[in-house]
């Protein structure tokens, strides 16, 4: 059987994510426990609210606590994934399931590029848009029509693509983006405009994050964001996360290579069952399991090892 892990990504968030793994496994309490930041990770994780776990500071180093939790938890019981992937600072959990970043630099790492993203959206009144029931020429053609500051951010499934900008250019393009025959328009709970050029400060302070960093090898394919292929074995991976900050998410193609590299079944880890909806949509041939909660852990192993045997 030919596994993948798929990690996801802003707006799974949930209050009271991981405390249930928190309680039932000690092994994985100091992951929750670690100091990135200043942050009080089991404090954002259990208690607060949604509101202040939804501000992107937050959301990253708590989804990535989680991420490297669940992992730790699969590797224990003998899972380990043949490939990996993640949804934007999913990506960044993918890089750990493949051992290329321990638990504690993952966290630690994914607490900065929140904080500055953070800051970089800060004047910039960005928003994302999520659009339902169009093609990436049509929303291409709503966009050019709207004028402004708007991009595409990202391509998540088919009939499903999500817009970013600033706001007045983003409500523009929505509307021009219905009157084209979009099913719906939702905007979304996220405090900037992420994959787009409003991210160029936060990328440029990434980069000189990155290069006093020593990345490990991977042990298993992972798939970048940006391209929505595998990272070649040669690939600089630091520039390729410098991109993806600005640059749209392709995931659909990503989920697409996988049915192609012949995946039987992945994983989705993070609260939330938002990447398990796009796998269905976009490769129903594999089979989807979901980790929110420890019961879902316990009977992801369970139905891992009937399928391997």
């Amino acid at each position: 059987m030919k596994l993948a892990f798929l990690f996801a990504g802003q707006g799974s968030q949930k209050r009271g994510m991981g405390a249930d793994f928190y309680a039932e496994y000690p092994q994985v309490r100091p992951i929750f426990e670690t100091d990135a930041e200043g942050l009080d990770l089991r404090a954002l994780c259990f208690e607060a609210p949604l509101e202040t776990l939804s501000q992107t500071r937050f959301t990253q180093p708590c989804m990535a606590a989680f991420a490297a939790a669940a992992t730790r938890l699969l590797n224990e019981a003998g899972i380990f994934p043949d490939c990996a992937a993640g949804l934007s600072l999913g990506e960044y959990g993918a890089l750990h399931a493949a051992g290329v970043l321990d638990a504690k630099t993952l966290v630690e790492l994914l607490a900065f590029r929140g904080r500055v993203m953070a800051e970089s959206a800060e004047g910039e009144n960005g928003g994302m848009t999520a659009v339902f029931g169009l093609d990436e020429a049509a929303v291409s053609d709503a966009l050019a029509a709207a004028g402004g500051r708007v991009y595409c951010c990202n391509f998540n499934c088919p009939g499903q693509i999500v817009i970013g900008g600033e706001r007045t250019a983003v409500a523009d393009a929505a509307r021009l983006c219905m009157e084209r025959g979009a099913k719906r328009c939702a905007a979304l709970n996220v405090s900037g405009a992420f994959h787009t050029p409003f991210m160029e400060q936060a990328s440029e302070r990434l980069a000189r994050k990155l290069e006093l960093m020593t990345f490990a090898p991977a042990r298993c394919v992972v798939f970048s964001n940006v391209t929505g292929e595998m990272i070649p074995e040669d690939a600089d991976v630091k520039q390729l996360l410098v991109r993806q900050v600005k640059a749209p998410v392709r995931f659909e193609q990503i989920l697409k290579n996988l049915s192609a590299l012949g995946v039987d079944a992945a994983v989705e880890i993070g609260p939330g069952r938002v990447l398990s909806g796009f796998l269905q949509k976009t490769a129903p041939d594999i089979k989807g399991y979901a980790i929110e909660t420890t019961a879902d852990f316990r009977h992801t192993v369970e139905a891992l090892k009937r399928q391997e045997g």
